[in-house]
């Protein structure tokens, strides 16, 4: 009898470890930029729709936007939230992002251009779910320190 109680609680201990690691990623979806509640710096451009979905054991990262001149921007990058870099394509002034995670609802994120800091900063969800919010710290072309941050409403 006691055998058998054993086996059932390691058998639900087990479904709830499988259901606690395909939890769903509360930075999955579609995010749209809320400039009202935002204060990008001067002179940076705007990710106006920010797309997240999961690809097998990696995540695909979608943006659209304007850069600073107002002329529209597409970038696509595909990799994990390890702390590594993985490229990025597009039109966007760096090469390479890396994402970190810090918790459930956080990731820290570094851009660089051939290997040099671009800026970096912490994604962070809501616990609701229906907010994002991106802070960003970096320096510009111009050696000037800037900080800001971009707050996105889920779509």
């Amino acid at each position: 009898m006691m055998k058998t109680r054993i086996a059932v609680v390691a058998v639900a201990l087990s479904f709830v470890a499988a259901a606690a690691c395909f939890a769903a990623n509360p930075h999955v979806g579609t995010w749209k930029f809320n400039e009202a509640k935002s204060k990008i710096p001067a002179g940076m451009g705007k990710n106006m729709t920010v797309v997240y979905a999961e690809q097998k054991d990696k995540v695909k990262v979608t943006v659209d936007g304007v850069d600073k001149d107002g002329k529209p921007t597409h970038s696509v990058w595909v990799g994990k939230f390890d702390g590594k870099a993985y490229p990025v394509k597009g039109n966007l002034p760096y090469n390479s992002v890396a994402y970190k995670v810090v918790n459930d609802h956080s990731n820290d994120i570094t851009t660089t251009k051939d290997g040099k800091v671009v800026w970096y900063g912490r994604i962070t969800v809501a616990a609701d779910g229906k907010s994002r919010t991106v802070t960003i710290n970096g320096t510009g072309a111009d050696g000037k320190k800037f900080k800001g941050n971009a707050v996105y409403d889920k779509a």
